[in-house]
C-alpha cells in the first residue's frame, strides 16, 4: 500500500493504533530467515506485482525487524516503489520465528517443498530438541514418524530425565519408564485422583496413566512398555488367572443389572430408567467394544481413546460418589443402633 504524502517526519515504524494496520518503512525490514532452500520464487514476485489485489500484512519479528513470512511480498512493494508496508508483528524468540515461518509457509499459497520441510525439521530438531516429535510434525507438515528418523540422525540419545514439549505446550518424559514410574508415584499418594490429574503430575498421556493404574490393579509393576501397543500379558499361567477374574466380574455385572432393572424404586422413576439407559449402553460397550474399535478410522483414534478415558474418570467419579454415600448411609444406621 502506497503512502503518497510526504513522510519524512514519520518514523521507521509508525505509531500503532488499535484497529488500524501497522505501517513499517519497507527499507528498515531485514530479510527473512526462509525455510526454503532455494530462496525467493521470481515468478510468484511478479505475479504480485502485476496484481490490483490488495495484499494481507507481513508477517515481522518485533524484536529484529525480520521478515518471518512475506519477502514475495515486501520484494512486490520495492517494485512497485511503496515506501511503507503494512505488517504484523510476532512476540518471541529467533528460534519461535523460524518456527513460526515454517507454520505459515506450508500453508499459504506457495507452499514449502518436502525437502523444504525436512530440512526445516532438522533445524527445529538441532536449536529446539525439546520440542517433541508430534509437534515438529505439526509445525513442518511432516510425520511425527519422519521426525523420529530425523532426531535418530543427529545421534543424540536422550538422557532419562529429559522431557519434551508437545504441541498442547505440556511437558513429558522423553523415557517412557520414568513417566511411568511418576504416576506409579502419584497414583501411590491417592489412589482416587482422577486420571487427568495423574497424567499432569506424571507428564504422561492419559492412555499411559490409564495403563499404570490398571497394572497396579493387577498387582504388576508399572514399569513395562505395554506389548503391540496394549496391555501386556502377564506370564506363568497369570494370564488365565486374569481372564477368569474378568469373566467372574462381568458375570456379576449382568446378575447385578438384572436386579436392577427389576427393582421398582428404580423402574418406576424418571432417575431410575435414565441410570438404567445408562447400564444398558454401558452394557453394549462390553459387548461389542472390539469390534467397534477395529472400525474406528486411525485418524480419529487418539481422539477416540481420549473420549474414552474421559468418560471412564466419569463413572469412576461417580462409583465414588456411591461408595461415599453408603458409607455414610451405613455410618448413620450404626449410630442409631448403639
Amino acid at each position: 500500500m502506497a503512502v503518497q504524502e510526504d513522510s519524512s517526519h514519520v518514523p521507521a515504524v509508525a505509531i500503532e493504533t488499535a484497529g488500524k494496520p501497522n505501517l513499517i518503512e519497507v527499507d528498515s525490514l531485514l530479510p527473512a530467515d526462509s525455510p526454503r532452500l532455494a530462496g525467493e520464487v521470481e515468478g510468484h514476485t511478479r505475479a504480485l506485482v502485476e496484481t490490483d489485489d490488495k495484499m494481507p500484512p507481513i508477517l515481522v519479528h518485533r524484536e529484529t525487524l525480520r521478515v518471518i513470512d512475506g519477502m514475495h511480498r515486501l520484494h512486490a512493494a520495492k517494485l512497485k516503489g511503496q515506501r511503507f508496508i503494512e505488517v504484523e508483528f510476532f512476540e518471541g524468540s529467533e528460534k519461535e520465528a523460524f518456527v513460526r515461518a515454517v507454520e505459515t509457509n506450508i500453508k499459504h499459497g506457495l507452499p514449502l517443498s518436502l525437502d523444504d520441510r525436512r530440512a526445516a525439521a532438522a533445524r527445529i530438531v538441532a536449536t529446539m530438541p525439546e520440542m517433541s516429535d508430534r509437534a515438529i510434525a505439526k509445525s513442518t507438515g511432516l510425520t511425527a514418524r519422519t521426525i523420529g528418523v530425523i532426531r535418530r540422525r543427529t545421534g543424540a540419545a536422550p538422557r532419562r530425565d529429559e522431557v519434551r514439549i508437545g504441541s498442547d505446550g505440556r511437558r513429558r518424559p522423553v523415557n517412557g519408564a520414568e513417566g511411568r514410574r511418576l504416576a506409579a508415584e502419584a497414583i501411590a499418594a491417592d489412589p482416587s485422583a482422577p486420571l487427568r490429574q495423574i497424567a499432569k503430575v506424571a507428564g504422561v498421556s492419559l492412555g499411559t496413566a490409564h495403563a499404570v493404574r490398571e497394572r497396579l490393579n493387577r498387582g504388576e509393576g508399572s514399569a513395562e512398555r505395554p506389548a503391540h501397543g496394549g496391555s501386556r500379558e502377564p506370564v506363568d499361567g497369570a494370564s488365565s488367572i486374569t481372564q477368569g477374574v474378568q469373566r467372574r466380574k462381568r458375570g456379576n455385572n449382568r446378575a447385578g443389572l438384572q436386579i436392577v432393572q427389576k427393582d421398582p424404586s428404580l423402574r418406576l422413576t424418571d432417575v431410575g430408567r435414565e441410570l438404567l439407559r445408562w447400564f444398558r449402553v454401558q452394557e453394549a460397550v462390553a459387548s461389542e467394544r472390539s469390534r467397534i474399535a477395529t472400525a474406528i478410522p486411525p485418524h480419529l483414534v487418539p481422539i477416540v481413546a481420549e473420549m474414552a478415558l474421559y468418560y471412564a474418570e466419569t463413572w469412576q467419579a461417580f462409583a465414588r460418589d456411591l461408595q461415599t454415600q453408603d458409607r455414610a448411609s451405613t455410618q448413620r444406621r450404626r449410630d442409631s443402633s448403639a
